[in-house]
């Protein structure tokens, strides 16, 4: 019915079918504790140990995924550091989603591999207190409140059900906990999700379009959330197509278009890439002067409330043109491209549906 209740969920799962002795499952829930040798938390909710930091690094090789033809991620490279938040970008039909599908061993691979501190994900030992994601704001029975959602979580994981407290709390669901989830807006089953994402207390977050359907508030909430867990030393992989915040929010960017990367770098760098972007806000009441100087390398592009646009020169070479030919001038701002227009520029011409 429900084509996954959640990454988390699936974590928990495959440590059950991993740990299971005998009944021990039955026996953890019932003493809603977290068994010899398993801490509730591991990180304890502090900042990663530089001796651990490597432990959380993603590291994707070659990764190929193939659909009856269509590449649906062709020969994918790139790697998420510890401790820094990176923004996964691209199209719609991109890939985006299949990639991070495939980093949770829900989809197999073509060729190539993904790895989280050089480890499969199927290969993690208690892989929900190591990775949260969220792949989907629905998965949830509609007919279950928001804490009983979460307690199974605890409960297949083995984790001290009052983390379903704490948790709803920290996202800010504390009065909505015994609502079902039926009732739940698309803002609010977004924070649930991060919820069972934080259930077990992990090193890394892997989260799809976290913002959809929150407020302004709700995504300010959101970016200090994930910049305060990434100072603490986290990696954080968010796939979004809300440029203006990732631009705000991403230390790191990665950048498909067609299954292929066309980028990879910090925010100011992938933007930095393509300085012919960038264009020079003039204001001047002599601009058929000035363009005149100026030659025609130059372009001026005139705006509605008299001042102009010049890209093909920069800001030195026109008010060194303007001083020359004694043109006045009353503004002169240089205005670099944002990642709306380096993500646009980048992704250009690349077919987003395949």
């Amino acid at each position: 019915m429900v084509v996954l209740l959640a990454a988390v969920v699936i974590g928990g799962l495959v440590w059950l079918v991993r740990s299971h002795r005998g009944g021990m499952r039955m026996d953890r829930a019932r003493a809603d504790g977290a068994g010899p040798g398993f801490p509730d938390r591991p990180l304890g909710g502090k900042r990663v140990l530089p001796a651990l930091m490597s432990g959380g690094r993603i590291d994707v090789r070659g990764l190929t995924k193939e659909y009856r033809g269509v590449m649906a991620v062709d020969d994918l490279s790139f790697t998420v550091e510890p401790g820094r938040v990176t923004g996964f970008l691209g199209p719609n039909g991109a890939g985006k989603t299949t990639t991070l599908r495939m980093l949770l061993g829900l989809v197999e691979p073509t060729a190539g591999t993904v790895t989280i501190g050089n480890v499969r994900y199927a290969d993690l030992d208690q892989p929900i207190r190591r990775v949260g994601a969220i792949l989907e704001a629905g998965a949830a029975h509609k007919d279950r409140t928001g804490r009983n959602h979460l307690r199974i979580v605890c409960q297949s994981a083995g984790i001290p059900l009052a983390r379903a407290d704490e948790v709803l709390e920290l996202v800010g669901l504390g009065v909505a906990g015994d609502r079902l989830f039926r009732g739940y807006s698309l803002g609010m089953r977004q924070r649930l999700g991060v919820a069972a994402a934080l259930i077990g207390d992990p090193q890394v977050l892997i989260l799809d379009e976290p913002a959809n359907g929150l407020d302004p508030e709700g995504i300010r909430w959101m970016r200090d959330l994930l910049r305060t867990l990434a100072v603490q030393g986290r990696t954080i992989l968010v796939s979004s197509h809300l440029l203006g915040e990732m631009e705000q929010l991403a230390d790191d960017l990665v950048i498909i278009a067609a299954g292929r990367r066309v980028a990879q770098g910090t925010v100011a760098s992938v933007i930095g890439s393509l300085p012919y972007l960038g264009r020079t806000l003039v204001r001047t009441p002599e601009l058929e002067k000035l363009a005149a100087v100026l030659g025609g390398d130059a372009v001026v592009t005139r705006d509605l409330d008299g001042s102009a646009y010049i890209t093909g020169a920069d800001a030195v070479a026109i008010g060194d043109a303007a001083q020359h030919a004694g043109v006045a001038i009353h503004q002169l701002v240089t205005q670099l491209p944002d990642l709306e227009a380096a993500f646009l520029e980048l992704t250009a011409g690349k077919a987003a549906i395949r």
